[in-house]
């Protein structure tokens, strides 16, 4: 075949394709901005990981006495619906959309016992706390 036919066939088969061009739009790609977490105190974030802890063993009854304005029907909701999430992503979740739940727990503690949240930043602070809390209790069946 002579390079002039070649060329021809060539033409030929790209106006044919072209009645057969399949043209996709361009997608609209939208880009999220990434989360930016408040900054918490490291007392709060302690806390934050003990709550949890008792929310999963069902162990809540103490923090309930401290709950005058269902702060803790809020936190749970909240740890409900995303439990899912490792445990230090949940911490950080939680304190970015109820922080304020929490320091109203804590302003509570801070009323009626004789304790300062602020000081107590280590996980074994609040679990000796929690068990000398609920020995005072009378009655208490653990």
């Amino acid at each position: 075949m002579t390079e002039e036919k070649k060329t021809n066939q060539n033409i030929e088969e790209t106006e044919e394709n072209d009645d057969l061009k399949v043209v996709m739009p361009e997608a609209n790609r939208v880009v999220m901005e990434p989360e930016v977490f408040k900054e918490q105190p490291d007392y709060l974030k302690v806390f934050a990981n003990f709550y949890i802890a008792h929310f999963d063993g069902r162990d809540l009854e103490i923090m309930n006495l401290y709950d005058t304005d269902h702060n803790i029907v809020d936190i749970n909701n909240y740890l409900r619906n995303n439990i899912h999430f490792p445990r230090k992503t949940l911490v950080k979740h939680v304190l970015q959309w109820h922080d304020y739940n929490f320091n109203n727990l804590l302003d509570q503690m801070k009323k009626t016992e004789d304790i300062d949240p602020e000081s107590m930043v280590t996980y074994e602070d609040w679990d000796k706390w929690y068990e000398k809390r609920r020995s005072e209790i009378q009655n208490a069946l653990s």
